[in-house]
C-alpha cells in the first residue's frame, strides 16, 4: 500500500524472547488475569465501599484516597519498593531497593533470588501482581483514617508506609527473609497484608485523632447498596488473591479459590447468626464484616488446610472478630483510644492473627507440599513448632506496624509541619470544604462548592451566568461557558 513503512513481519518462534522456552502461557494469563482480579478488589471494589459506609459528605474523599493510593503504590512500587521487598537480600528482613522498569528487566524470567523461587513467566507480570498486593495493604489502612485525614498528609504517608513497613513485612515472609527461612506459612498475606494494615491502621488513626463529634455521634452509611458492591467485588476478587499465590495454575490454586469461598461463607453466616441471637435482627452491615473476616482469615491458610478446616475458621472467624468488635470495640476507653472508623483493628488485625493461628494447627502435609514448601504441615500433622513460628510472625509484623507507623505520622505532623487532620471548618463541610465537589448532583445537591460551604450561590457565578444570558439575547455571543448560552438562546425563541 502507498505509505506504508517498510516494517518486516515478525514470525512467531519458539527460540526468541516472543516466547522462550520458560514461559507457560497457561500460567502466565493465569498470573494476569489474577493480579487483575486483585486489583478489582481496590479499585473500584474498597473504593465504592468506603463511599457507601461513609457520610455523605465525605464519599468523595473516602473514595479519592484508595484512588490516590493505587496509583502513588505502583510508581513508588516500580522505581525502588518491589526490589526491596523480593529482590537481593540486603538485610535479614529487607532486600536491596531498586528499579524494575527496564525492558530486559521486565522481559526476562520471574525469579525471586533471595527465595529462590522461580516462575513460567516475565519479571513483569510478577512484578505486577505483586503490586496489588501491596497497593490494597494501604488501601485498608485508608478505612481506619476516613472521615478526616488531612489528604495532604495522607498523600505523604502512602510512599513512606510502603518503603518502611510493607517491603519489610513482604521479604521477611515472602521474598526470602527470616521469616521465610524459619517456616513462617502466610499463604497469600494474612501476616503481610492484613495484619499489618490492621495494625498501622488502628496506629494511624490513635495519631490523627478522632472525627468531628457530630461525626461520631451520627455516622450512618449513606449508601448500603453501593457498600454492597464493593464487598462483592472484594469477594470475588479475592479468587485471584489466593488463587494467584502458588504462582502457577497449579491443583493448589484450586484449592485456595475453594477453600476461600467456603470460608467467607461460613464466616458471613456464623456473623449473621451472632447478630440474630444477640440484637434479633440480622444486620447486611454486620454481614459485610462477616464476609471480610472471613476472606481475611482463610488468606494465610488458604492453600494449606482442607475444607472442613476452611469451615473451622470460617466459624472462628465469624465470631471471634465479632466479639473484638461489639464488646471489646464499644468499650469507652478503647473508642476514645483510636477511632477506627471500618473497623481494621478487627477485621483486619484480629482477623489475620486468628487465620494465622489456626494455619498452624490445621495446615496439611498435602498442603505444603502442593504449595512446593519443605514444611511438613502444622499441629494435626504433628508438627506442632508449626504454632509457635506462627506467633512469632505476627508479633513481628504488630511490634514492627506499632513502631513504623507511629514514626510516620509523627515525622508528618513535626517534621514537615503538615496536619494530620482537617480544621474544624472542613471537619463540618466535608467533600464540599476539601475537594469543592459533592458526590450526589440530586435536585439542588450538585451545586457549586460555594452554595455547598454557605447556603446559598455564588454571587460571583450568578453574575456571570446573568451577563451570558444578556449577551445571548442580545446576539453580541454566540456562545457561552459550556454552551450555555446557546441553549438559553434557544429556550428564548421557544418561549
Amino acid at each position: 500500500m502507498p505509505g506504508r513503512p517498510n516494517i518486516p513481519v515478525r514470525r512467531w518462534d519458539a527460540d526468541t524472547l516472543v516466547k522462550p522456552d520458560w514461559l507457560d502461557n497457561g500460567d502466565n494469563a493465569w498470573q494476569l488475569t489474577a493480579a487483575t482480579l486483585v486489583g478489582l478488589q481496590s479499585v473500584p471494589g474498597l473504593m465504592v465501599m468506603y463511599a457507601g459506609l461513609v457520610k455523605k459528605k465525605w464519599a468523595i474523599n473516602s473514595a479519592f484516597m484508595v484512588l490516590y493510593a493505587f496509583a502513588a503504590v505502583l510508581i513508588c512500587w516500580v522505581v525502588w519498593a518491589y526490589r526491596a521487598a523480593f529482590g537481593k537480600k540486603m538485610l535479614p528482613f529487607v532486600g536491596v531497593p531498586g528499579p524494575a522498569v527496564e525492558m530486559n528487566y521486565e522481559l526476562k524470567q520471574a525469579y525471586l533470588p533471595a527465595a529462590d523461587v522461580y516462575a513460567a513467566y516475565p519479571m513483569s507480570t510478577m512484578v505486577y501482581f505483586q503490586f496489588v498486593f501491596a497497593a490494597i495493604t494501604l488501601v485498608l489502612i485508608a478505612g481506619a483514617g476516613l472521615a478526616r485525614m488531612n489528604f495532604l498528609a495522607w498523600m505523604v504517608f502512602v510512599p513512606l508506609w510502603l518503603t518502611l513497613s510493607y517491603t519489610v513485612g513482604a521479604f521477611s515472609i515472602w521474598g526470602g527473609g527470616f521469616l521465610y527461612t524459619m517456616g513462617c506459612l502466610d499463604y497469600s498475606g494474612g501476616y503481610v497484608i492484613h495484619v499489618s494494615s490492621g495494625t498501622a491502621g488502628f496506629v494511624m488513626a490513635y495519631w490523627v485523632g478522632p472525627r468531628h463529634p457530630r461525626d461520631r455521634t451520627e455516622f450512618h452509611p449513606n449508601n448500603v447498596l453501593l457498600a454492597l458492591v464493593g464487598v462483592g467485588l472484594l469477594w470475588l476478587g479475592w479468587n485471584g488473591f489466593n488463587g494467584g499465590d502458588p504462582y502457577t495454575a497449579s491443583p493448589d490454586a484450586g484449592a485456595a479459590v475453594l477453600n476461600t469461598n467456603v470460608c467467607t461463607a461460613m464466616s458471613m453466616l456464623t456473623w449473621t447468626m451472632m447478630d440474630l441471637v444477640f440484637f434479633k435482627k440480622p444486620a447486611v452491615i454486620g454481614a459485610v464484616q462477616g464476609i471480610i473476616t472471613g476472606l481475611v482469615a482463610i488468606t494465610p491458610a488458604a492453600g494449606y488446610v482442607a475444607g472442613w478446616g476452611a469451615i473451622i475458621i470460617g466459624v472462628c472467624s465469624g465470631s471471634i472478630p465479632w466479639i473484638s468488635m461489639n464488646i471489646l470495640g464499644k468499650q469507652r476507653w478503647f473508642l476514645e483510644f483510636s477511632d477506627d472508623v471500618v473497623g481494621d483493628f478487627h477485621t483486619h488485625l484480629v482477623g489475620g492473627v486468628v487465620g494465622g493461628f489456626l494455619t498452624g494447627l490445621f495446615a496439611t502435609s498435602e498442603g505444603t507440599a502442593a504449595f512446593a514448601l519443605a514444611t511438613t504441615g502444622g499441629a494435626i500433622d504433628g508438627n506442632g513448632r508449626q504454632v509457635w513460628v506462627q506467633i512469632v510472625g505476627f508479633l513481628f509484623i504488630i511490634g514492627w506496624n506499632i513502631f513504623w507507623t507511629s514514626a510516620i505520622c509523627l515525622f508528618i505532623k513535626y517534621v514537615l509541619r503538615i496536619p494530620l487532620r482537617y480544621n474544624e471548618e472542613q471537619l463540618l463541610i466535608g467533600d464540599g470544604e476539601v475537594h469543592g465537589e459533592l458526590p450526589y448532583a440530586f435536585f439542588h445537591d450538585g451545586r457549586h462548592e460555594y452554595d455547598a460551604k454557605y447556603g446559598q450561590p455564588d454571587p460571583e457565578k450568578a453574575r456571570g451566568v446573568l451577563e451570558g444570558m444578556d449577551a445571548g439575547r442580545d446576539g453580541s455571543s454566540e456562545e457561552g461557558s459550556s454552551g450555555q448560552v446557546g441553549v438559553n438562546k434557544k429556550s428564548d425563541k421557544q418561549a
